[in-house]
């Protein structure tokens, strides 16, 4: 059906107010991304200044002896997003989380969820949540949010038969190759192999670290921290990834919009030329009108009229 050039007209301006929508969006995406790329930078420098703790804890104390240790429940923390126009970016999460309790083949772990669209992504693979955490509004957040994972972690340690429980970390992260995938992380128990690592890495300095409180306490203070600095750097390459999806989602668009504007606008033009066009047709039509000669009687002549044929009665 032929539109009017009103309606082209309509069409391009809620186009046009899309269009600064979406590129508004864009320039959100990449001024929100840039606070939280420094906060992973930074976290990256307190996550080494635990990894030289425990590397100093290790050559002084030795390795602590986990063989009487029996792991109890199982955690699984999955970072979220709720802020939307990030396109499937919780689905395709919750969709690793299944496979990878799945393959898991165990008890179905405790699930920390940060975000209620990731619950709901969760409760759609009937995935249970028994906590629900609110995502960080900005950078400040990610201090809070991983304060509230640690302390509520340190709960259910406590709260354990066993000495310690298992905890993996559910996030989407950014691969070398630029490609955003979901992955899946262990947390605690520390890795044996890194602790070994540790251990054998030796201690440059002339001084051998040494401590005076209980070696215990300092440990659990260390595994706090790491635990700590873990949780933020998570939090912090999921918040980057978010506004990396959302970014080319809304570029996505950008060029859908700006093909549709195009579109509009060759149709407007060709409405345009049509109406002009045909405008000047019927100018030149009258125009030609005008110049045909008017035909008129001759002067001086009459009209005859032959009456032999009729017939008097």
């Amino acid at each position: 059906m032929s539109q009017t050039l009103e309606t082209l007209t309509r069409q391009m301006g809620s186009m046009e107010s899309i269009h600064s929508v979406v590129r508004t969006m864009k320039t959100l995406s990449v001024i929100n991304s840039a606070p939280y790329e420094q906060a992973n930078r930074a976290i990256e420098a307190y996550h080494q200044t635990v990894r030289d703790g425990l590397h100093a804890f290790l050559c002084a104390a030795g390795l602590p002896d986990f063989s009487a240790q029996r792991i109890g429940s199982q955690v699984m923390v999955v970072f979220g997003s709720d802020h939307g126009l990030c396109g499937n970016y919780n689905e395709i999460l919750a969709a690793h989380v299944a496979g990878h309790m799945k393959a898991a083949q165990g008890r179905a772990p405790i699930v920390l969820c940060v975000g209620a669209q990731m619950a709901d992504a969760l409760g759609d693979r009937s995935i249970g949540v028994e906590r629900l955490f609110l995502p960080p509004a900005s950078v400040d957040g990610i201090g809070r949010l991983a304060n509230l994972l640690t302390q509520h972690i340190d709960d259910l340690r406590l709260g354990s038969h066993a000495s310690e429980i298992a905890v993996d970390l559910a996030f989407t992260a950014r691969r070398d190759s630029g490609v955003q995938a979901a992955q899946t992380m262990p947390l605690l128990p520390l890795d044996a192999t890194v602790l070994n690592d540790l251990k054998q890495t030796p201690w440059v300095s002339r001084s051998r670290p040494t401590f005076t409180m209980s070696s215990a306490a300092l440990f659990r203070a260390l595994v706090r921290s790491y635990v700590f600095a873990s949780l933020f750097k998570a939090s912090a390459e999921a918040m980057v990834t978010e506004n990396a999806a959302r970014l080319a989602l809304m570029q996505q668009a950008d060029q859908s919009v700006e093909d549709r504007l195009e579109v509009l606008r060759s149709d407007a033009n060709a409405l345009r030329q049509d109406g002009i066009t045909t405008e000047l047709l019927d100018v030149i039509i009258g125009f030609e009108a005008l110049k045909k000669p008017r035909r008129r009687s001759q002067p001086g002549t009459t009209k005859t009229f032959n009456t032999s044929s009729r017939k008097t009665r």
